[in-house]
């Protein structure tokens, strides 16, 4: 019942050896054409008016309101956690303490 049970051997032929493929490096042969210039932009250019840089501005600032409280409030979450574990863990303490004596 303990005793190893092997499968049988394999009986598929032994792979024939072939050789392996020949590396024939190619020299490279940069092209002589000239490249191009590039075309100029179809699109104007985009423009920055000052009502647009107060509404960047005020955006930014709103994200980096938003992000700070985010991240503050989830300092929070943890120090509330941390605090109400220490609580449980004194009142265990002391109720196990009671117990002892």
């Amino acid at each position: 019942m303990f005793t190893p049970k092997y499968p049988p051997q394999d009986t598929a032929p032994a792979p024939t050896p072939t050789a392996p493929p020949v590396y024939t490096p190619v020299p490279y042969a940069p092209a002589h054409t000239p490249v191009p210039a590039a075309p100029s932009a179809d699109r104007p250019t985009v423009r920055l008016t000052a009502g647009s840089t107060l509404a960047l501005v005020a955006g930014g600032g709103a994200v980096v309101l938003v992000v700070g409280a985010v991240l503050v409030s989830m300092l929070l979450a943890v120090a509330v956690t941390a605090a109400s574990v220490t609580v449980c863990a004194v009142v265990i303490r002391s109720i196990l303490k009671e117990n002892r004596a």
